[in-house]
C-alpha cells in the first residue's frame, strides 16, 4: 500500500486530523516557528530600522549643509549605512522563514553591535548601551537554542521561483 504523495506548502494536519495551525506559528514547510526565531527576526529588523533612521539623518545632515570633511566620503559613509540596513532587512526576513545562512551573518551583526555598545557604554553613553547590548546579548543567545538551530535548517531551492 501506498501513500499519497504529501505537499510541503500545504499545513500538515495534527495527530487527530484537524489541522491546527491557527494554533502555534508554522513556517510555510509545516514545522513550528520556535519563539527564538521571532526575538532574533525582531531585533534583528529593529536594528536595521535604527540604521535606516542614521542613514535619513545623515543624509538629511549632508543636504543640509553640515561641514564634512570630503563630500564623498560622506556620500560613501551614506551608501554604506543603507547597504548594511537593506542587508539586516534581508537578514531579519529570511531568519524568520528559516533559512540556514542567516544565523551566521545575525551572529557577525550582533557581534558589531556589541563592539559598539560596549565602548558606548563605558564612554558616559550608558543608556544607548545597554540599548545596543541587551537586545544583542538576547540575540546571541537564542541564536544558539536547539530548536532554533534546528528551524533554521533550511538551504534554499525548496520553493517556487516566481
Amino acid at each position: 500500500m501506498s501513500r499519497p504523495p504529501v505537499d510541503p506548502a500545504q499545513p500538515h494536519p495534527g495527530h487527530d486530523g484537524n489541522n491546527d495551525s491557527g494554533r502555534q506559528a508554522r513556517s510555510s514547510s509545516g514545522t513550528v516557528r520556535p519563539r527564538g526565531i521571532l526575538i532574533i527576526s525582531i531585533v534583528v529588523v529593529l536594528e536595521a530600522a535604527a540604521l535606516l533612521a542614521a542613514a535619513a539623518w545623515y543624509g538629511f545632515e549632508l543636504l543640509s549643509g553640515a561641514p564634512v570633511l570630503t563630500f564623498w566620503g560622506a556620500v560613501f559613509t551614506l551608501v554604506l549605512l543603507l547597504a548594511f540596513s537593506t542587508w539586516l532587512f534581508a537578514v531579519g526576513h529570511f531568519l524568520f522563514r528559516g533559512y540556514r545562512w542567516t544565523r551566521a551573518a545575525a551572529l557577525v551583526a550582533q557581534l558589531f553591535v556589541l563592539t559598539i555598545g560596549f565602548p558606548t557604554m563605558t564612554g558616559g553613553l550608558a543608556f544607548q548601551g545597554l540599548a545596543m547590548i541587551l537586545p544583542a546579548l538576547a540575540a546571541i543567545i537564542f541564536l544558539f537554542q536547539k530548536d532554533v538551530i534546528s528551524y533554521a535548517s533550511r538551504t534554499g531551492g525548496s520553493g517556487d521561483v516566481l
